[in-house]
C-alpha cells in the first residue's frame, strides 16, 4: 500500500470509530437547542475554529440567525441564546472568558469536546462529547476516546467539520428543508 494510501486509510478508521462512540443523547439534546433558538452564536480556536465557523455558515444556510464570535458584525449576546463553543481542551483562557461573559448575558452554552477535565465543563449546560483525540485535552483513565496516528489535534479537528455537517443534516430534515432552501440562502454576490 502506497503511503498517502495507507495514512488516509489510518484516518478515516479512526473517525469511523469515533463516530461509532458518540451518544446519540447528546445529539438529539443538540438538535432541540438549536432548532428552539432565535439566535445562535458559535466559537473555536485554531482549527476547531475553522470546523465551528463552517458550521456557523451551514446553520445560516438553514434559515437560522447564526454569527460567529469573531465577525465584526455580530450583535450582542442576550438572554435565552444559545452559544456553543467547541474547545478540545476545554479550558481555553480566551474561549473561558468569552464563554462566561456570554452566559453573564443570558446564553444557554453548549459545549462540544472530548476533555474530562477543564474549565468550561464547570459552566456548560450541556456537554456533547466527541471522543476524539484533542490537542492538550485531558482524559480519564475510563473515558472511551479513541487513540490516534495522528499529530497534535487532527482527529478530534477533523471529527468536529463532519460531526457538525452531519448535524445540518439531520436537522435539514427535522426542520423539512432541501437543499434547494438551504442553496437560496448562500451568498449570491460572488
Amino acid at each position: 500500500m502506497q503511503q498517502f494510501q495507507k495514512l488516509s486509510k489510518c484516518a478515516l478508521d479512526e473517525l469511523v470509530e469515533v463516530f461509532e462512540k458518540v451518544d446519540e443523547k447528546d445529539i438529539r439534546e443538540m438538535l432541540d437547542k438549536i432548532k428552539a433558538a432565535d439566535h445562535i452564536f458559535l466559537l473555536g480556536a485554531g482549527r476547531e475554529g475553522l470546523s465551528t465557523r463552517a458550521f456557523a455558515m451551514r446553520l445560516m444556510h438553514l434559515g437560522k440567525d447564526a454569527h460567529w464570535v469573531w465577525d465584526d458584525t455580530t450583535p450582542a449576546v442576550k438572554e435565552g441564546d444559545l452559544f456553543i463553543c467547541a474547545c478540545g481542551s476545554a479550558d481555553v483562557s480566551h474561549e473561558n472568558i468569552i464563554c462566561e461573559n456570554a452566559k453573564k448575558a443570558g446564553a444557554y452554552l453548549l459545549l462540544v469536546t472530548p476533555s474530562a477535565q477543564g474549565f468550561l465543563l464547570s459552566i456548560a449546560d450541556t456537554i456533547v462529547r466527541i471522543p476524539a483525540m484533542a490537542y492538550k485535552a485531558v482524559y480519564q483513565a475510563d473515558d472511551e476516546y479513541v487513540p490516534t496516528e495522528q499529530m497534535m489535534g487532527n482527529q478530534f479537528e477533523q471529527a468536529l467539520l463532519v460531526f457538525f455537517d452531519v448535524i445540518v443534516m439531520m436537522l435539514k430534515d427535522e426542520m423539512g428543508l432541501t437543499n434547494e432552501d438551504m442553496e437560496k440562502r448562500h451568498r449570491n454576490v460572488e
